[in-house]
């Protein structure tokens, strides 16, 4: 039996809750939720926004909450982003696309060097006094997902480097799309933006939607004897730019 929803938790809820349009259907962003995190032993606390496509555009948000329940949203991955200091009007302003990773961003692992970037993004942030980092749950193994990456890694232990793996397996190098995340990006800040990445191909897709990026802030490190091929991939066949003393075999 479908419960009413409380006149209370919704008052609660349509305020924290912005409708974004978009060419198919809408972004749902619900935030910001005051979040402190650990960063390197310190507390910082960042604003927190997650977001959720549906097909269905309608500021009743009542109807879309009331659908949450039965739409099994466990058994997929939403996306969410964190804000640091005032960063819908500083004039200067950081920001990260981070594709998730669970094996680095949550277990630690050493065959690439996404939870490196992960904690360093998010330092940065704090350090320079506002910023974004987007979380991108839906970019798992540049966008094959977590099962099809488990794959590629067997394939990567017997010599495949991470572009032959994913081909290999039927993908292409790179499948992620930044379309939500730049929509995002544009409901929460105006003014131009740096973008923290080594890989030009998100430089691009933020001027290609309009986006004005002032610099580019490279984001190499924890280089060692388990990504060192991983890395030099990136470069070689994925394009990423590598600065002198900042890449890998620097």
């Amino acid at each position: 039996m479908k419960q009413t929803l409380s006149p209370n938790v919704l008052s609660v809820l349509e305020d924290k809750i912005q409708l974004i349009k978009t060419q198919k259907g809408a972004i749902y962003l619900v935030g910001p939720i005051r979040l402190p995190v650990n960063l390197y032993g310190e507390t910082v606390v960042f604003k927190w926004y997650c977001w959720l496509n549906c097909d269905e555009v309608t500021e009743d948000f009542e109807r879309i909450i009331d659908k949450l329940s039965s739409a099994n949203l466990a058994e997929y991955q939403q996306s969410s982003v964190l804000v640091y200091g005032d960063f819908e009007y500083a004039d200067d302003a950081i920001i990260r696309f981070h594709s998730i990773c669970h094996t680095g961003d949550i277990f630690g692992s050493k065959r690439c060097d996404c939870g490196f970037q992960l904690k360093q993004s998010m330092k940065m942030i704090s350090e320079h006094g506002n910023g974004a980092l987007f979380y991108l749950a839906n970019h798992e193994g540049r966008g094959i997902g977590l099962f099809s990456k488990a794959m590629a890694y067997v394939l990567q232990e017997n010599g495949y480097d991470t572009v032959e793996a994913n081909e290999g397996l039927g993908f292409v190098d790179d499948s992620r799309n930044y379309g939500d995340a730049i929509q995002v990006l544009k409901a929460l800040r105006s003014k131009p933006v740096t973008l923290m990445t080594n890989n030009p191909k998100k430089l691009e897709a933020l001027k290609n939607a309009g986006l004005e990026v002032t610099s580019r802030k490279p984001l190499w490190g924890d280089v060692s004897e388990y990504n060192e091929k991983y890395l030099q991939t990136k470069v070689n066949k994925s394009g990423h730019i590598r600065e002198k003393g900042k890449g890998p075999n620097d």
